[in-house]
């Protein structure tokens, strides 16, 4: 079963919507036990690192999540702060986050580039295995951002996709069985959907 957390600083039924219009059934996630049959999770992000952190502890869903993630190798897919949180450390509301991907989130300088980031951006990946996923690429593809922070992985091997903003930033991230965007996948026409559905046909053989 596919789910989609829910939590007050997230947008989860944006994302739902563009789940099911791919032909997918989904539920809602608001507790940890009800991850326990998830075969797919999506964290979206909507806010600030310091208030999805919160919202996530309040829920009591962080070690269910993490059991999911890494004991049970659920796949996962986190969307703008979703991406942002799975680092350790985040500049904006000097936020302590997830930790799963060493490295820490700092904000753009906006001496020399408007800030927050919110418009359609070109993204380039590197191999993965959603990228061609149903014989769909979008690895030269336009999506569509909303971000004044960016990641940056201390280990590039955790780098999927990159962008430019007067120099490249982090767009994407892959390790294993989890999988992160800054973009909006659900906002991002064709091509946010092609990552969407390749992200949701793993383990289905394609």
């Amino acid at each position: 079963m596919i789910k989609v957390i829910d939590y007050k600083a997230g947008n989860a039924p944006s994302v739902m919507h563009a789940i099911t219009s791919l032909g997918y059934n989904a539920e809602f996630a608001r507790q940890g036990d009800e991850l326990a049959d998830a075969t797919h999770i999506l964290l979206p992000g909507v806010g600030s690192a310091g208030a999805t952190m919160e919202s996530l502890r309040e829920l009591n869903i962080i070690t269910a999540l993490e059991d999911a993630v890494f004991r049970k190798k659920t796949f996962f897919l986190g969307i703008c702060v979703g991406l942002q949180i799975l680092f350790q450390h985040s500049e904006e509301d000097d936020a302590d986050c997830l930790g799963w991907l060493k490295g820490k989130v700092i904000k753009f300088d906006a001496s020399k580039v408007r800030v927050p980031q919110m418009g359609w951006n070109k993204v380039s990946f590197t191999e993965s295995p959603i990228n061609n996923i149903n014989n769909v690429s979008a690895k030269e593809g336009y999506f569509y951002f909303v971000n004044s922070f960016h990641a940056k992985p201390e280990n590039t091997d955790d780098l999927w996709g990159t962008a430019d903003y007067n120099g490249r930033f982090t767009a994407a991230v892959h390790r294993d069985n989890i999988f992160a965007t800054q973009f909006h996948v659900e906002k991002s026409g064709k091509a946010g959907l092609a990552i969407l559905g390749g992200f949701l046909g793993l383990g289905k053989g394609g």
